[in-house]
């Protein structure tokens, strides 16, 4: 079993014992998407380490996604609700690349495959994606190789 696993399972466990009822829903949610993205396929098959941040990336999207739609619909508990579930996500998430960070590793990838204006941009996001694994938003990315290269 992954650490990252491991350690989602010791928390809710520790969640339980302590009462905390925002913890305890997150984590449960977070292992039963981690559980569904085993079993979907083929053959069930255990995730790695990297594949756990991946589904953890997304859930903690659809709460940002979530949260902001609960807040323009006047529903601010609701939204609430949703931004403490993604900050107990982010807990188990790396730590997000700064905008100088990745504006380095675009110029890096740029660099790299000789690539010129916005017809490329498909290639230096091959190459940039491995490199921020889950540490920024692929829109975040697409906007940084952008205006990379059409400067």
């Amino acid at each position: 079993m992954s650490a990252l696993k491991d350690k989602l399972k010791a928390d809710l466990t520790a969640s339980m014992k302590s009462r905390d009822e925002v913890r305890l829903r997150t984590i449960r949610m977070a292992l039963a998407a981690v559980n569904v993205e085993e079993v979907a396929g083929k053959a069930a098959r255990e995730l790695s380490d990297d594949e756990i941040v991946k589904v953890l990336t997304k859930e903690a999207k659809k709460r940002r996604e979530a949260a902001e739609a609960f807040g323009n619909a006047g529903r601010a508990e609701q939204a609430q609700a949703e931004l403490d579930e993604q900050a107990v996500l982010e807990e188990y998430l790396p730590a997000q690349l700064s905008d100088e960070e990745l504006g380095r590793l675009v110029d890096e990838a740029v660099a790299e495959t000789g690539a010129a204006g916005p017809q490329a941009m498909g290639q230096v996001m091959k190459a940039v994606n491995p490199k921020v694994a889950g540490r920024a938003e692929g829109g975040r990315v697409a906007a940084a190789v952008r205006a990379r290269l059409s400067a």
